[in-house]
């Protein structure tokens, strides 16, 4: 098993460990259309993180927006996370919010955090245990988590705008091939559908099977046939959120790049007006 991700064969003769965090990061009950089959119930031991509620910087003109390092210390001290916490994060559509957190914790300066493949959605197909979210605790004891915020993992336009001419790093864009190519109509009705130039396509949907990862040979196979291996890798989607799927695919079977264009596609149509709807 990579050390990026963990099974739920593994979670489960683990779940009792003092220092494992498990954090349940499901997003609402309809993301992009699909509507997951275990709502309101969860892992043994979990700690609810709403992402879009805790971990975004609402402050922010784009969705999804890191937040800053004291906002980020705060929300996991206040879920009793501390210095020394493993952490498990997990979603309920096997993949899918789940690799951002992960992303956010490195992204903070905490190494110590995996994502569980395939979810609550793999725990139940297993037969595992769940209980209802509401017989959760509401509070937990404050942790003494710090953030030590690496800033260098958060590209800004700028920089991608220079990368269109420099081609210094390679833009790895996670949407799907239509909204890429321009074909289809992008979730944010007034953004029309197109692509940074100079960026290749790696839709993040191509990188899973069943809601879990590919195996690492396929998903080696996957980047080695479109990625520049002698170039650094920024990852990029609609809002900053699917990117961290790909950048984790990345990490289990090609190479390390913690980057992350966190206006993605949102940001960069919206700042290029010929982009705009006139809808």
């Amino acid at each position: 098993m990579q050390k990026q991700i963990v099974s739920v064969e593994w979670l489960k003769e683990n779940l009792t460990n003092e220092k494992l965090v498990l954090l349940d990061a499901s997003p609402e009950s309809t993301v992009n259309k699909q509507i997951s089959t275990a709502q309101g119930v969860c892992i043994p031991n979990s700690r609810i993180l709403n992402i879009k509620e805790r971990l975004t910087n609402k402050n922010s003109n784009f969705p999804n927006t890191v937040p800053s390092g004291l906002q980020f210390e705060q929300e996991c001290q206040s879920l009793g996370i501390n210095k020394d916490s493993e952490i498990i994060v997990y979603d309920n559509l096997g993949v899918y919010t789940s690799p951002r957190v992960w992303w956010l914790f490195k992204a903070m300066g905490h190494d110590n955090v995996r994502v569980l493949n395939g979810g609550l959605v793999e725990w139940m197909k297993k037969g595992y245990a769940t209980i209802n979210k509401s017989a959760l605790p509401a509070v937990y004891p404050t942790g003494n988590f710090k953030s030590e915020f690496h800033k260098d993992y958060v590209f800004e336009f700028d920089a991608i705008m220079e990368n269109i001419e420099t081609e210094n790093f390679l833009v790895v864009d996670a949407r799907s091939k239509g909204r890429f190519d321009g074909t289809a109509p992008e979730p944010r009705k007034h953004l029309q559908s197109g692509n940074i130039p100079n960026s290749i396509n790696i839709p993040y949907t191509d990188l899973l099977n069943d809601g879990k990862f590919k195996t690492t040979q396929e998903l080696y196979k996957i980047f080695n046939e479109k990625a520049d291996q002698d170039k650094e890798l920024v990852f990029s989607c609609g809002s900053g959120l699917t990117a961290c799927i790909v950048l984790l695919a990345s990490e289990i079977a090609y190479k390390k790049s913690k980057y992350i264009y966190d206006g993605s596609w949102t940001e960069y149509a919206e700042k290029n007006k010929k982009f705009l709807s006139i809808d």
